[in-house]
């Protein structure tokens, strides 16, 4: 059987978890409104610059979406590649 201490430990864990979630969802409704009103406030400034948002996003997607060069693991395609040549002569 739970003893007070435990109960009220459980008490206020869901009650900080309660906040925590209205806290982000008072954050996520702020940030959609201000997406909004900076949307329709620049929109002419934004779009202005679109073509030139495109041309930055392709370096930047290759660079984060490759997930770096260095890290491949050469060894691997290696010994496939080796396996491969001798199955196949």
């Amino acid at each position: 059987m739970m003893d007070e201490h435990e109960h009220e430990h459980d008490h206020e864990h869901n009650r900080t978890q309660r906040t925590l979630s209205v806290s982000k969802l008072v954050l996520v409704g702020f940030l959609i409104i201000a997406a909004y009103f900076l949307f329709t406030e620049h929109r002419a400034h934004m779009i202005a610059f679109l073509p030139f948002i495109f041309l930055l996003a392709c370096p930047l997607m290759h660079i984060f979406m490759h997930g770096g060069h260095g890290r491949h693991d050469h060894d691997k395609h290696d010994k496939h590649d080796s396996d491969n040549k001798k199955g196949g002569a």
